[in-house]
């Protein structure tokens, strides 16, 4: 179970993953970022970077209809909020090829770990039962060139999407039950005439 923080302990996770794996091979090893193509921009340098910008969330249409989950004899606790988040994997170096190689080494990493689970998991996930899974989410060239063009002043750069689901925020709600302690039978016979 996870409360509100979960959005942020996601977003750790994946930056954990990436900063973990020792990049053999790539020199220097990237800083990872949550910042947004116009941040970066606006940042500078010319290390390596990769930045992972979560740029949407939505229900999950699946788990939208969950029953109440039962917490004793008297309450239940209404279903929790499922989300699936959305984040563009951005590389950057100055280097075109070396972005290219950058990306090719997140993708395999998170195709490596596409089920996140148990220490993997970071925050107030860590340790729980929680299996989230993480997708390569392919996205047009059209919905791309949208998604670029939201950061005012920035050039296109070679990019993928991927999706964490589900993504799930407990709710606070809960809602008394009574149990049936008796009942109760009317009958009525019909007589003919």
């Amino acid at each position: 179970m996870s409360d509100f923080t979960v959005i942020g302990d996601i977003g750790e996770t994946l930056k954990k993953l990436l900063e973990d794996d020792p990049w053999s091979g790539i020199s220097p090893k990237p800083e990872i970022t949550f910042k947004s193509p116009k941040e970066i921009k606006d940042d500078g340098g010319s290390t390596n970077k990769v930045s992972i910008f979560l740029y949407q969330i939505l229900e999950n249409p699946y788990l939208k209809n969950e029953e109440p989950q039962r917490i004793n004899d008297t309450h239940l606790q209404s279903p929790p909020l499922s989300l699936n988040l959305t984040y563009l994997v951005t590389p950057y170096s100055e280097d075109k090829t070396q972005e290219k190689i950058i990306l090719g080494k997140v993708m395999q990493i998170f195709h490596d770990n596409a089920i996140l689970i148990g220490t993997v998991l970071q925050g107030d996930l860590s340790g729980t039962d929680e299996e989230i899974k993480l997708l390569f989410n392919p996205i047009s060239l059209d919905d791309l060139t949208k998604i670029w063009s939201a950061f005012q002043e920035v050039a296109y750069r070679l990019s993928v999407s991927y999706m964490v689901t589900p993504v799930r925020i407990d709710s606070t709600r809960e809602i008394s039950i009574q149990r049936v302690v008796s009942k109760e039978m009317n009958q009525s016979h019909m007589v003919p005439k």
